[in-house]
């Protein structure tokens, strides 16, 4: 099996990219960071879906950074993976990378977690799949997530 056919194989990830055009830009020149979070969410809601086979809606959003802007004519690349799995919710981990297609060069430039819920036909919360936990680095993601989720109720309560 090819590394394609693999990853079409694995319903828990999706890769996604864009190239990025100049009506994409802020005031400063660089790609719109909202313009990035629109596309995370995209990609969230495919990640998403494609694990549970249903339609999610997106709960929460943690921890978006720009760590570095993003240029006209680059490349992004979406790597999102579902890292942890609730009763109805899912949490999904996206890596933004941002490549040159002239010089190859590569700069991770985001990451996030996104949690979504499945929803019926009624929009009503409905189970998603347990995750198997396949390896190692699965195990530490599904850790994080638990941490992450465990900070996000805590938050909500004290609102």
């Amino acid at each position: 099996m090819t590394e394609t056919e693999e990853v079409q194989k694995d319903r828990r990830t999706v890769i996604m990219s864009e190239i990025m055009t100049p009506d994409k830009v802020n005031f400063y020149g660089y790609i719109h960071g909202g313009y990035i979070l629109q596309l995370l969410d995209r990609v969230a809601y495919a990640c998403a879906a494609r694990y549970s086979g249903k339609n999610t809606v997106t709960l929460s959003v943690d921890q978006v950074f720009f760590k570095e802007p993003i240029y006209v004519g680059e490349l992004v690349i979406f790597y999102a993976n579902v890292n942890f799995v609730g009763s109805t919710s899912m949490e999904i981990g996206i890596r933004v990378v941002a490549e040159n297609l002239f010089t190859s060069q590569s700069r991770h430039t985001n990451t996030c977690y996104f949690t979504m819920v499945a929803v019926d036909e009624k929009g009503k919360p409905t189970k998603v799949p347990s995750l198997e936990l396949r390896n190692e680095l699965e195990k530490r993601r599904f850790q994080a997530g638990i941490i992450r989720r465990e900070n996000r109720l805590k938050m909500r309560k004290t609102k």
